[in-house]
């Protein structure tokens, strides 16, 4: 499963990165001079309107990412406060605004979201350092297609790391709509420019029309000369935007799982004697397989324990291909030695479909009684997939606070089908250990909550409900294939009136400590 927000060992291993004071001044230290606009419930949305782009950090003080992020946003309103973008950088405090961060949707911390109004802000996708949070908000700042003439598009080739230059006829309507439509909806990725100057293409020894990426690392400029269609032009410059062999870490490894093709990792400390001579063994296939298999970097010393997550061990320099789309995991052996023909032999069997992936797994249980089914990567199939009963299955991880605070209500979840005579046979409550156990499954935080209909086990329905029992229940009742509401006994079971009001408050109670929880950091 693919693990967005570097849940298991990439979210832990976040911290080691961004490690920084971890008491409370951290946060409030902002707070002396500072940028950064803070924002109450009373003020928000008239600021929201009155200032059309504005970034907005929701926040907790105890929280160490958000401590973590403080100086890089704070540097980042410095800067783009120099380029005339001041005020657009916003913090909310959670712990003091909870109505506002509620209704913002936010379910951990620190979340970040762009404002253009009051309304449908957008999730911030992009790195927690300086420099990322400054081209995201250039991005934003300008149209989605820049028009460019001789005097601005020196200048605007390199402003950011990726730039987009559409080389155009002024008649060419098609094509001007085009370039139009993929920089609307890629325009939070990229930059993109356009010009209908024939001059400019000549001198960039192009002809209209034309389209080129500029980069700040590999060759400094690519050339599209396919005809220009959507789905080509976009895998184009998704190609042309990552490095040949790019580095793992927590700004990049969001945008590799999101790729869409396998990603290559060679773990390799930063300072080893061997990293260059590694590097140039992986380069000639990486070369070859450019926009098939991404090949990246990942520093040993700092994120060695997501070797684990790959179903290696922690020794190094290790190797291995992660097709991310279904997260399977194909380690190359640690005990061959990584050199050039060992690699490419390896790749090449790879893309060839002729290695096994290997799948991390728990023992089935003998013992799995209880309540709530242990569900485990060997079992997966027989217990949801092949199972003919509507399954919940939790994806947890034993660190995990949110998954602690959840315990006790699943079991009792559980319990409302497992001890009913009827509704055992139709409904079945389970959860596995995500660290400990490979799924096919598409997994972004901790919990997931997936619900598995009798009859459509291909499409499992997300759960994003307040985790109380009853909205559980409930979940399970509107999207199970059999439509089993665990709070309608059989007749034959049906309690009294008096019963009932007894539960009464326990829902109640229950909801109310759903509003009492924590947030894990992200």
């Amino acid at each position: 499963m693919k693990y967005l927000k570097f849940v298991a060992a990439l979210l832990s291993l976040s911290a080691t990165a961004y490690a920084h004071d971890e008491s409370p001044a951290a946060e409030a230290g902002e707070a002396a001079a500072t940028k950064v606009v803070q924002l109450k419930t009373d003020n928000f949305e008239t600021y929201v309107k009155e200032h059309p782009l504005a970034l907005v950090k929701f926040y907790a003080p105890w929280c160490g990412h958000c401590k973590a992020l403080a100086p890089e946003y704070e540097k980042a309103a410095n800067t783009l406060s120099e380029q005339g973008q001041d005020g657009t950088i916003v913090k909310v405090d959670c712990t003091e605004e909870a109505d506002l961060c509620q209704k913002y949707e936010v379910q951990g911390y620190p979340t970040v979201k762009l404002f253009k109004g009051p309304e449908n802000p957008v999730t911030y996708p992009g790195g927690r350092n300086a420099d990322a949070i400054v081209s995201f908000m250039v991005k934003q700042s300008l149209p989605p297609v820049s028009v460019l003439d001789a005097e601005k598009i020196e200048a605007f080739k390199t402003q950011d790391k990726v730039v987009v230059v559409a080389y155009l006829s002024e008649d060419d309507k098609a094509n001007n709509d085009l370039i139009n439509t993929v920089a609307d909806a890629h325009r939070l990725d990229y930059l993109f420019g356009a010009t209908t100057d024939a001059a400019l293409a000549t001198a960039e020894g192009v002809k209209a029309p034309a389209v080129v990426v500029y980069r700040s690392f590999d060759e400094p400029k690519v050339v599209y000369d396919g005809e220009l269609k959507q789905e080509d032009l976009v895998k184009f410059i998704k190609t042309a935007a990552t490095p040949l062999i790019g580095e793992v870490g927590p700004e990049t490894y969001q945008g590799y799982m999101a790729a869409g093709i396998p990603l290559a990792y060679l773990f390799v400390e930063k300072d080893a004697a061997n990293r260059a001579a590694l590097i140039e063994a992986i380069t000639p296939i990486a070369k070859e397989l450019k926009g098939k298999i991404n090949f990246a970097t990942i520093d040993a010393t700092a994120y060695g324990a997501h070797a684990p997550n790959l179903n290696l061990e922690q020794k190094w320099p290790a190797f291995a291909i992660q097709e991310t789309a279904k997260n399977a995991k194909f380690p190359f052996s640690q005990d061959k030695e990584i050199t050039k023909d060992a690699v490419e032999s390896f790749v090449r069997d790879f893309v060839a479909g002729k290695i096994e992936p290997s799948i991390k797994s728990e023992e089935i249980p003998t013992d799995n009684a209880g309540p709530v089914r242990v569900v485990v990567a060997k079992s997966y199939q027989q217990e949801v997939i092949d199972n003919e009963k509507d399954v919940l299955l939790e994806i947890y991880a034993p660190w995990c606070g949110h998954c602690k605070a959840l315990a006790p209500k699943y079991e009792e979840l559980a319990g409302l089908y497992a001890n009913n005579a009827e509704f055992k046979d139709k409904v079945v409550v389970a959860k596995v250990d995500a660290t400990v156990n490979d799924l096919p499954l598409d997994v972004q935080g901790f919990p997931t909550i997936k619900l598995f209909p009798a009859g459509s086990k291909g499409s499992p329905v997300d759960y994003a409900g307040s985790r109380t029992v009853e909205d559980l229940a409930n979940f399970i009742r509107d999207n199970g294939k059999f439509k089993v509401d665990a709070y309608v006994a059989p007749a034959a079971e049906a309690e009294s009136p008096a019963a009932e009001a007894e539960d009464a408050p326990k829902a109640a109670e229950s909801a109310t400590e759903e509003k009492k929880e924590g947030h894990d950091e992200l």
